[in-house]
């Protein structure tokens, strides 16, 4: 005998205490509709932080207006939305030393100093961090009045002023930050910060052994003594040798002076680091951004 439908119009399977099943394409659709309200309740309710627990309350002051924790650390790339509010659970980030808890917590990112597991981040989005492989014949700075090649001819697309950190020689290539973070290029480029500079200087040879321990040691120049932090061979070619010098000096042409002061004036000199951000397989002539990441390394090695 054949059961009459259900006046009710219940799926079947759906009697009474038992939930009705939804097909894969509504349950889908669910899916996409929650997900939807999640970004939008995350990025306008202010009722976001009702949802956080007793325990997970902090004494940190929302800014008023401020932009939410978790879409200024998606913004600096440290992650997606979801794995932000994750580290924010996990108590990975502060702001102005205070660790965070809350999801809806509201920043200053052009003033507060965020950080997340212990890094600080570049959290303001007016902050440019580029990293330029000079080629020889250009020189360092952003502009010239006898209209030579500089840095600012490197940039065509960049309109933000920014602040080359340090010099290179006119026949000097490689590895150039430019940033318009004034604190941080100041302690970049400053002596005190000992942030060491990596260069690859061809020379002429052949060197003898005890090259390395007088750079070491210390040259005597005209304005006083100037020393490496590191140094070693690369390769020998007749006539010509290839070395690494590495040294947190400032001073003007002070790698080609230590080495003709040695003995073995420089045909060629490329700077392939500073501190932790290298040249790597960046072409003459080309500009890169920093990572999230690099930035951070940049800080913490002056301190910031």
């Amino acid at each position: 005998m054949t059961r009459p439908p259900s006046e009710s119009g219940a799926r079947p399977g759906s009697g009474p205490g038992r939930p009705a099943r939804l097909s894969p394409a509504e349950l889908a659709r669910a899916r996409a509709a929650a997900a939807q309200l999640h970004e939008e309740f995350a990025d306008d309710s202010d009722e976001w932080e009702e949802l956080s627990g007793p325990g997970d309350r902090d004494s940190l002051t929302d800014v008023p207006g401020g932009v939410r924790l978790q879409k200024v650390l998606a913004a600096a790339g440290v992650g997606s939305r979801r794995h932000c509010e994750e580290l924010i659970g996990e108590g990975r980030v502060e702001v102005d030393g205070e660790i965070v808890r809350r999801f809806g917590a509201r920043v200053d990112p052009q003033h507060q100093v965020i950080r997340v597991d212990g890094r600080r981040i570049p959290a303001s989005e007016d902050l440019v961090y580029l990293a330029v492989n000079k080629p020889t014949g250009v020189l360092t700075s952003m502009s010239d009045s006898r209209g030579r090649k500089t840095m600012a001819d490197l940039l065509p697309d960049v309109s933000e002023r920014l602040f080359h950190v340090g010099r290179l020689d006119y026949d000097t290539e490689g590895l150039m930050l430019l940033t318009n973070d004034g604190e941080l290029a100041h302690r970049l480029a400053h002596p005190r910060f000992g942030v060491p500079k990596t260069y690859l200087a061809e020379v002429a040879g052949p060197v003898p052994r005890g090259l390395g321990r007088q750079l070491l040691t210390g040259i005597e120049l005209d304005d006083g003594i100037a020393g490496a932090d590191k140094f070693r061979v690369i390769e020998q070619v007749g006539a010509r040798a290839l070395v690494e010098v590495t040294l947190h000096e400032g001073r003007k042409h002070i790698v080609r002076r230590m080495l003709a002061a040695a003995g073995h004036p420089v045909t060629r000199l490329v700077r392939t680091q500073v501190g932790p951000i290298a040249l790597g397989s960046l072409p003459p002539g080309k500009t890169r951004k920093l990572s999230t990441k690099e930035v951070g390394e940049l800080y913490a090695a002056v301190g910031l």
